[in-house]
């Protein structure tokens, strides 16, 4: 079975240019920052195998500081650090044209399309990292969250649909502190059909 040492970082899974979003962005984003976090998430996953096996440290631990402590806050940061940028760049490339079971369900839930993407986008101004489009397996529905941070907001048992990075990284260099931008230019590169099979899987979830 694979584990986190085995893991290998995911391709951009599209190639043509994006709205406002410049390839060198995407070199950045994605080449260096993401698979520094894939490098990183199998260094503390090495870590931990290599204390889980020796026991050394383990009689230490401490929940104001210790080597698993600070092991374990690592594990959760760099790993959703790589799994959201992942669901981030898995929704772009696409057209901007909306269509399928996610936006007819999106239109019941939030009144219409430019309702729930108004609402979203607002939610991507009032965070400091991530937007979270999921589905709640406990209720049984969609619902928007946001991260400050990538170990920080996430709720148990959601099923991650549509991520927006809005740190600085995403956007800066092409849009300076214009967050506002794009994200409009999001939207103009959204894949609706990835995000409408991403749905059609995980609303078949229910852990209530």
């Amino acid at each position: 079975m694979p584990s986190t040492l085995d893991y290998e970082a995911k391709p951009l899974p599209f190639e043509k240019d994006l709205v406002g979003i410049s390839q060198k962005t995407l070199a950045i984003h994605h080449d260096k920052l993401y698979l520094g976090y894939v490098a990183k998430m199998k260094e503390v996953g090495s870590k931990l195998k290599e204390m889980r096996q020796s026991g050394v440290g383990l009689d230490a631990s401490n929940q104001s500081y210790s080597d698993l402590r600070s092991l374990r806050d690592a594990e959760t940061f760099t790993t959703n650090g790589v799994y959201l940028h992942e669901y981030y760049f898995s929704v772009l490339g696409g057209d901007g044209v909306a269509s399928g079971t996610l936006v007819d369900e999106l239109i019941a839930k939030y009144g219409s399309l430019e309702q729930f993407i108004a609402f979203f986008s607002a939610s991507g101004m009032a965070v400091r990292g991530w937007v979270v489009l999921a589905w709640d397996t406990q209720i049984q529905r969609l619902k928007i969250y946001g991260c400050d941070a990538h170990n920080q907001g996430g709720v148990w048992g959601c099923m991650p649909i549509i991520v927006l990075d809005v740190y600085e990284h995403a956007y800066f260099a092409d849009y300076g502190s214009d967050r506002k931008a794009y994200i409009a230019d999001f939207w103009k590169n959204f894949n609706w059909e990835k995000a409408n099979e991403m749905y059609e899987k995980v609303s078949k979830f229910n852990l209530s």
